[in-house]
Parts: C-alpha cells; structure tokens; sequence
C-alpha cells in the first residue's frame, strides 16, 4: 500500500482508488460518498453488487479484490440479505476471508439497527443521522485520509441523502422490502438522462400486480438526489389527477386562484421555464387512458415517469415493458421475507405463481407471519384450487393460484383478526387506488352498522386492524397534508391496489356487503361541502367523486345521499369535467330510472345537469331532445308541476338558442320569464336566470338596445340579492360590457370589461371557464376600440392556447376564438394563418351545427374576407351571396349579421364590375343600418362610406361626396380621429364586416 500513497510532485499524497461496494438501495448513498472522495482528491469507481446466492461468498468477496485500491462497503442490514444468504454465512466470511484481508477492506454504516457480530473486523463508521459535514469528516477520517483545505468542487454538485429534495410531493412510502430490478431501474435513468430535452417521458407498461408502482416509488426514492422536486399524481382517476396535478401549483408558489385548469396550465407554464426548479421528476401513477395528455404532460428539462397498462403510451412517450420477476428476485424476495423457507422450496413457490410480484408479495407475507412449511402452504394451495371449480378468473395473465393464496389469507384473518377482515370488507365499498378511511373517524355520528361502530370508538383496535393488513402487503399507508406535519386518525387513507380490490371483493362475504357499502355512502355524504359552485371545495368533490359507483351512492334512496350525488354532477359543469359529468349522469339516470318518479324532483335536477353539460360539450341536439322530452311528460300530467315545468322549459329555451332558432327561443324563454316573476317574484334566482337568458336571446336577434337595457337590470338585481362576487353577478356584468360593444359604444365597452375581468380573476381563477370567456370579450373590447393593436394579437394567440387546453380545438368556444384570431390576423396582413384558422373554423361549425345554421352561414362571409384579401374576387363574391342569402332567409333582412353581410356583398360587386348592383344593394343596407342599429352605429356609418364608394364608382360625384364626408364626421365623432376605422375611412380603403360566431 505504501507505492499507493506516495508523494505527487506537489508534496500532497498521491490519489488512492477506492471501489465502493453498495446494493441498489443506497445508490444515492454511494453516489455522495464517491463525489466526496474526488472532492478530495481521491479516485473512485461505484460498484452495484448483488453476488448470486449459488456462487461461494468467498469467491464474490475475492472478485472485489481484483480491483486496485481498498473495497469501501456501503452496509446496512439489507446489504447481509443480498442474495440472500444465511447469517452464518456471512459470518464465517467476514471472520476469514475479509479478516485475512483486512487492510484491503473498510466500510461504512448507514443503520442505527445492530448488524452481524463480525462486522466488527470491517470496523464500520457509523454515518447515522450525521449533518453532511461530519458524516464526510468521519468518512474521511475512517479511510485515514487528509481533508484538503480547498477541496476541488466538480461541475455538477451531488445532494447529501439525509437532504430531502425541496418539493417532496407524497411519494409512497418507501418499501423496505424492495428487492431486485436494479437493471430496470438502471435502464429507466439512463432512459430518461439520454432523452431529448422536453421529451423525457417513460412509461412503465405492464398488467396490474407486475409492480410498477412499486418500481416508481423506488425509482422516486433511489434517484430522489437527482432532482429539486419530485411529485407524485395518482391518476387512476382524472378528476382526482387533475386536481393533484393542481396542488402543485402552490408548493411551486404560484400566484393563481383555485380552478384546476388553470393550476394546471400554470403548472406546466412554470416546469417547462424550469422556474424556481429546473431538475423535476414528476409520477402519473395508474394512468391507463392517454386521452388529454397533451394538455397534462408536463414538458421542460425535467422528467416524466407514468405506469400504465395501455400500450396506447407509445404515441405519446418511450414505453419499457415491466415484466415478471426474474427467478432469482422471486426467490430471494420469498427467503427474505421467510427466512426459514429453502432455496429450492423458494422456487417451488416462485413457479407457482409464475414470478408475478403481486401475489408473490402476499405468498412471502403469509408464509412470513405463518411460519408454516412451504410443501403445507402449496397443498393448501392446490388442493383449495382444485376443489374450487367455479374459482372466478382474475384476467390479465395473473395467475389463479393467487386467488387460493388469497382465500387463505382471508381465513386467518378471519380467526385471528377479525376487526382486519371488517375494514378489508369496508375498503371494498370504495374505489381502489386512495381511499379515505379516516372518514369514519371524521364524522362518528354517521350511521354506522353495529358491527361496525368499533372503529369510531376503539382506536387501538382500528390501529391494529391497519397494521395488521398494512404487514400482510394488502394495504398501504398515505397521508394528506403539510409536509412533515403528524396527520391524526381522521385524517389517514390507505391505498389499495386494484387487482388486490377486485380479488378481496370477490373473496370476502356479500352478508354484510350492503351494510357496509350503505355506511361508505352515508360517509360520503357526510363529507359532501354542500357547495360545489365554490371552487374552494372542487379539491373535496374530486375525492369523493371517484366512490359514489362502488359505494353504492347511485342507487340510495337516502335524499343526503342522493344530493351529493346531484352535488358531484354540478362540479363537473361548473369544473369543465364535462366528459365525466355525463357518463357520471348516465350511470346514474340507469340507477334512478328504476326507482324514482320520472318527473320527481331528482330526476329533474339530473335533467337539469345533464342537459348542462350536454349543451357545454357542444351536444346541443340531444340536449334538446332530453329536455322537450322531459317537458312533454310534464305538461301531461294531471297535476301539475309549474315550478319544474318552467325550468325545463327554459333548458328548451337554452337549446334552441344553440340550435338557432332564435325566435321560437325567445318566445318561450319570455314566457319562462313572465312565469316566474308570477310565481316566484323579480328577485328570486330562477327569475334572475330567465332574465338574464332573455337578454341573451334579444342580443341573437339582433335587438342590442333592448338587450343592454334588460341586463342592466339583470346585473343590478344580481348585485342587490346575490354580491357583486358572485359567479352569476360577473356573469351579467360582462353580458353589459357585450351588449355595449355591439351597440358601437367600444370606449364605454372596454372601459365596463377590465374590471369585470379582474374580478373574474380573482374570484374564480385565470383559467376558470366563464373567466375565459370574459377575457375573449375584453380581447374584441380592445381590438374594438381600436388603440390597443400591438398588445391584442399576442393576447389573443396566448387565450387561444389556454382554451384549447381547457376546451379542446374542436369545442364551439374555441372555435368562436379561432374565427375572432383569424379575423384580427387578415386585418392585420398574417393571410396564410388568416385563412388557416377561417377554414378550420368554417369546417368545425359546419361540422357540429350543420351548415344551415345561422352561424354555419355567417363563417362564409369570413371565408368571404380571406378569398378578397388574397385577390380571389370572384370565389369571395360568390361567399358574399351565398352568406347574404342564407341569413337573409333564416334571420331576416334587418337582423345586423344579414346588414354585415351585405355590406360586405356589394364590396364584391363592386371589385367584380357590377356597380349598378353594389349602388343598389348599398343603398338598400344603409336604410336598414339606419332603422336597425341608428345613425350613430358604427356600421351604419360604414354603410354610408360603401355607398359613398359606389356611387363614385357610378360617376354620382355629388352625392358620393356628401355621403362620404357625413360618414367621416359621423366616425371621428363616435370613434375618434385616430381610431382605424376613421383613418380607413379618410383613406378610401373600402369598409368591411367580419362576422363574430356567437351561441349564446
């Protein structure tokens, strides 16, 4: 050794080489203790050892020696259950083979547990619950190596493993018993470590009960050093992934209110900008189905795992199949937990359940803290199997031995611990994956079953009850809150494995099933916040919204139950959770139909819901079809339901709004209106609702004044009964600011919107849906008024993303803004996305409306725009026609959308030579701008300069003159001097319309 230590030229001593021996577990471990070896000048090579059990440990031992230097050994007790081995074992060699060369060897001790007696010729030093700085002075110390007083500092630093990362975002606990896949996880590092930037995302793929939790977890927590935060998404439900991905967002201190998506969106904003952390790991857990990941995966320098069972992942991100066990890990995972059991029992036991993790997991437990011999526990095993014919299958390639295992699991429980077997029995009456049992204990009034209220009063007894299944590998533990902070009874959940649910429920008894499933849903209800237009208690829906099926909430009569039911459903309309909130509504009209009256008012409110989220998603037609349905049944009945007949038929109302027929929509939505000002009063909510939708069926027709007068009124009324906060109040306010720009009134429009939409952030959130849409009015409120044309386009571009992640690019709120962007885009000279988005736009509508739509219709006068701005005058004329004719025959002639038409025809007839016909159908458009919108509308006024260019055109200078100059007084008057269309006008560039697709 003397040759290894001499002098370098400079006096200091010369570099030693160290092999650092360390199982897979303490990784991060060895990885500290090389980086402080160079720190110091020292060389360093990190060596993973698992010697196989069937090789002399003698032998193992001798290959470390044929390195050059000293072998450091990483140990703790898990490093003596490599292999595994006996302890005599290691015992004998660690008195001969390593005492015999024991200056080649030293070692280090990261337990406070005591290790084999013989460990003491290693003389380990201990770096249990050491600071960093002492842990390297005695690491140092023990090698008998000088500290250097400026030590070189590597490029990239390494983090000390007792040093939790900054954001720790409830990673399951790590599992002690861990054992194997150290190549797996070594492939899924360098996996991630050699991918693109932004497109480091692994998903874990493999049947249920392989282990790929497990693997991730492991993987959290062995490379946990890597990273400055690592979260954990449980996503095995969306609504309670989207909200977990949500929380992120304040560990992240992010300044955003409470509204999932815009969480989210700002989420993945601050990840993919690596602010404050650039070095991420983020774990979607149980994330079966791919669809809307685009909006959820993360994208940045960090990284992305996600376990999964649908192969679909391979679209989206790298896939690494997890397999079975290796034969060696089955086995020395079985001799570990069972240290009594032989190698070759080991693998008797290994081959009957075919290597899967799952059910050899719970094999171990049982033969663990049985003690039984392996050759009794296989004929229990067998023999059950055979003698069990109508044995129901698991699927997915899990093997049926595992359901006997199981089965005599269950029955030991059942004699020792029959209090586990009562809270086994109630898991089963919530979904798999989270489950919050601390329910129980949160709300001990709640009606619990005899033979179940020990849980609410003996708490030793509960505790041991979780201990025990939490031994047995059935359950484990998760805990909710602030990190670090001791979390009480009421407050604990455990998590249960879904092929591990669905074999317990089919093993455990149906006797006392419903009793249990009625106690689960009266918890349930118990929890409800009562509240779900509160975005403060979305967080607490998205928990309890995943339980209702399997606890059997859907088909209670109980009325508490059947309102939080009602109470999830209206927090996925007023969430966005639309796709959710109608399969959700359809399982339960199935459950409800059978029992409850059709016209009751619980099937009503699911009406009511229902055709909510109906309309929201776009499916305006079945819509409407649920809700006349609903309102024949009603006016047919004998005694009548006034009250619920008067809401149903508003939703008519609401319906035919979307489906354009907006006259029949008005007509019956007065008549909604009259009805409950007679019966209920001006002020009471119903009313204040029927008053707002009339106004929203006057500004579709067309009669804006008349519209701008009701929502005052709307909005004044809101703002007395409800608050100025309130969702409906904001909603009115910006009704009025919509009103005021289409009335031509752009200053007073703008000036009414920014507040509005500054309380709408505050109270609801940047991404909340109605917030969106307030923000797409202030955005046409600036493009309006004129002065904010540099700011608007990239506010637009940046709305669009955000409702496109909310909504979909398919959805009609964002087809509305991608016609409005497109629009602004041609005007301002962008023609090639211009007509990219027009046409995207066009075909969305026509798709989702049909194409006689009003609305459908008028998209052609913006195809229209495009085609003249390209020099196409021909094809656009033809796009004119065909929008003047259609809305003329479906609106009327004096509907503003039909006068925008026209306008917009006799420009092309004019560019394409008929004067005589662009005069004609000018000076027709002017007279009825004059009666419909007034002589001071903006639109009226650019009539008047179309006619003026006409007439020119036609050689009528004298009238053209006074026309025009009338219209440039009339637009400087109204607009300013400076605003666009005043300067357009004084420069002859012939006015145009462009159609905004609105639904109401």
């Amino acid at each position: 050794m003397a040759d290894q230590r001499r002098s370098g030229s400079d006096g200091a001593p010369a570099p030693e080489h160290f092999l650092v021996v360390f199982p897979g577990y303490h990784r991060s471990w060895a990885t500290w203790i090389g980086h402080s070896l160079e720190r110091h000048g020292q060389r360093v090579t990190l060596h993973r050892w698992d010697p196989p059990r069937e090789v002399p440990l003698e032998d193992s031992l001798g290959d470390l020696l044929l390195a050059s230097g000293r072998v450091l050994l990483v140990l703790n007790d898990w490093f003596f259950e490599l292999g595994p081995r006996p302890a005599g074992e290691w015992n004998d060699a660690l008195r001969g083979f390593v005492a015999a060369h024991a200056d080649r060897f030293a070692a280090v001790n990261l337990t406070n547990r005591p290790l084999l007696p013989a460990t003491a010729v290693l003389e380990p030093a201990s770096l249990w619950g050491l600071s960093e700085e002492a842990a390297e002075e005695r690491l140092l110390s023990r090698l008998g190596l000088e500290r250097r007083r400026s030590p070189r500092i590597l490029l990239t630093g390494v983090r000390y493993p007792e040093t939790r990362c900054e954001i720790w975002g409830e990673v399951p606990r790590r599992n002690p018993r861990f054992t194997g896949r150290d190549d797996l996880l070594t492939d899924i590092h360098q996996r991630l470590a050699d991918a693109e930037r932004g497109a480091a995302a692994c998903t874990l793929l493999g049947m249920s009960g392989i282990g790929k939790t497990q693997l991730a977890a492991e993987y959290a927590h062995r490379f946990s050093t890597d990273y400055d935060m690592v979260w954990w998404v449980n996503s095995d439900d969306r609504n309670i992934q989207r909200d977990r991905m949500g929380e992120l967002a304040v560990e992240l201190g992010l300044r955003i209110g409470s509204e999932p998506g815009e969480r989210i969106r700002a989420v993945r904003d601050a990840l993919r900008r690596g602010e404050p952390h650039s070095n991420w790991l983020v774990v979607f857990d149980g994330w079966d189905d791919p669809e809307g990941a685009t909006t959820l995966l993360p994208q940045g320098a960090g990284h992305v795992l996600i376990t999964s069972r649908n192969r679909a992942w391979s679209q989206h991100t790298d896939i690494l199949e997890v397999p079975a066990f290796v034969r060696a890990e089955s086995t020395g995972y079985l001799m570990r937990r069972a240290p009594h059991i032989t190698a070759d029992e080991a693998d008797e036991v290994a081959t009957e359940f075919g290597d899967v993790p799952l059910p050899l997991v719970q094999a171990a437990s049982w033969l663990g803290e049985s003690g039984m011999d392996v050759p009794e526990y296989l004929r229990m095993v067998r023999e059950r199997r055979l003698s069990t014919v109508d044995e129901p299958a698991t699927g997915e390639g899990f093997p049926q031995s595992s359901m006997t295992s199981w089965s005599i699991l269950l029955n030991r429980l059942r004699r020792a611990q029959p209090q586990a077997i009562d809270v086994l029995s109630l898991c089963t009456s919530f979904a798999p994956g989270r489950i919050p049992l601390g329910l129980i204990r949160a709300y001990p009034r709640a009606d619990l079953p005899e033979d179940l209220r020990w849980m609410v009063t003996d708490l030793p007894a509960w505790t041991r009850a979780l201990d025990t299944l939490v031994n047995y590998s059935v359950l484990t533990r998760e805990t909710r809150g602030p990190a670090g902070a001791e979390m009480g009874p009421h407050q604990e959940s455990v998590h249960m494995h879904r092929l591990v649910h669905d074999i317990v429920s089919k093993l455990t008894s149906d006797d006392s099933r419903a009793g249990h499933r009625r106690a689960v849903h009266t918890l349930l209800a118990e929890a409800d916040p009562k509240n779900p237009m509160d975005t403060r208690n979305w967080p607490r829906y998205a928990e309890l919204l995943p339980h209702l099926e399997p606890s059997g909430a859907l088909d209670s009569t109980m009325p508490k139950v059947q309102e939080t039911v009602l109470n999830c459903l209206r927090y996925c309309f007023r969430s966005g959770e639309y796709n959710g909130g109608l399969e959700l509504a359809r399982q339960v009209r199935e459950r409800w139909s059978r029992t409850l009256d059709p016209l009751g008012q619980p099937m009503l409110d699911l009406t009511t819901q229902e055709s909510n989220m109906m309309r929201a998603s776009g499916r305006f037609r079945e819509a409407y079809e649920l809700d006349r349905d609903v309102l024949g049944k009603l006016q047919a009945t004998a005694e009548r339901n006034e009250i619920g007949e008067l809401n149903t038929r508003g939703a008519v109302a609401t319906s035919l709004r979307h489906l354009g027929r907006y006259e029949e929509a008005y007509d019956l939505q007065r008549e909604v209106h009259q009805g409950n000002l007679r019966l209920l009063g001006a002020d009471e909510i119903p009313t204040l609702i029927a008053r707002f939708n009339l106004g929203v069926s006057l500004r579709l027709m067309g009669r804006y004044a008349e519209a701008y007068e009701l929502d005052l009124e709307t909005l004044s009324r809101r703002e007395n009964v409800l608050r100025a906060r309130h969702i409906s109040t904001l909603n009115s306010g910006s009704a009025v600011a919509h009103d005021l720009r289409l009335l031509g009134r752009y200053r007073d429009a703008l000036a009414r919107q920014e507040p509005v939409v500054r309380l709408h952030v505050q109270v609801l959130g940047a991404q909340h849906p109605q917030t969106l849409e307030a923000r797409a009015q202030l955005a046409m409120c600036r493009r309006r008024e004129g002065s904010y044309s540099q700011d608007v386009g990239p506010s637009m571009a940046s709305l669009l993303d955000q409702l496109e992640q909310l909504h979909g690019r398919a959805h009609y709120r964002t087809l509305a803004f991608i016609t409005n962007y497109g629009n602004f885009l041609r005007e301002h000279g962008d023609l090639s996305q211009a007509r990219d988005l027009i046409d995207e736009a066009e075909t969305g509508y026509r798709s989702l409306l049909g194409p006689a739509h009003p609305v459908a219709t008028g998209m052609l006068s913006n195809t229209g725009l495009v085609m003249q701005a390209a020099g196409e005058r021909a094809e656009a004329m033809s796009m004119f026609e065909a929008a003047l004719a259609g809305l003329t025959a479906t609106l009327g002639a004096d509907h503003p959308w039909v006068l925008g038409c026209a306008l917009n025809a006799a420009s092309a007839r004019n560019f394409n030579g008929r004067i005589a016909d662009a005069v004609d159908l000018s000076r027709d458009t002017l007279r009825r701008a004059r009666h419909v919108l007034g002589d001071e509308h903006p639109l009226t006024f650019s009539c008047q300069v179309a006619l003026a260019a006409d007439l020119r055109a036609a050689r009528e200078q004298e009238e053209a003159g006074k026309l025009e100059e009338d219209g440039l007084l009339g637009l400087t008057r109204t607009l300013g001097v400076q605003h666009p269309h005043t300067i357009s006008a004084r420069q002859r560039t012939r006015p145009y319309w462009d159609f905004e697709a609105y639904l109401g």
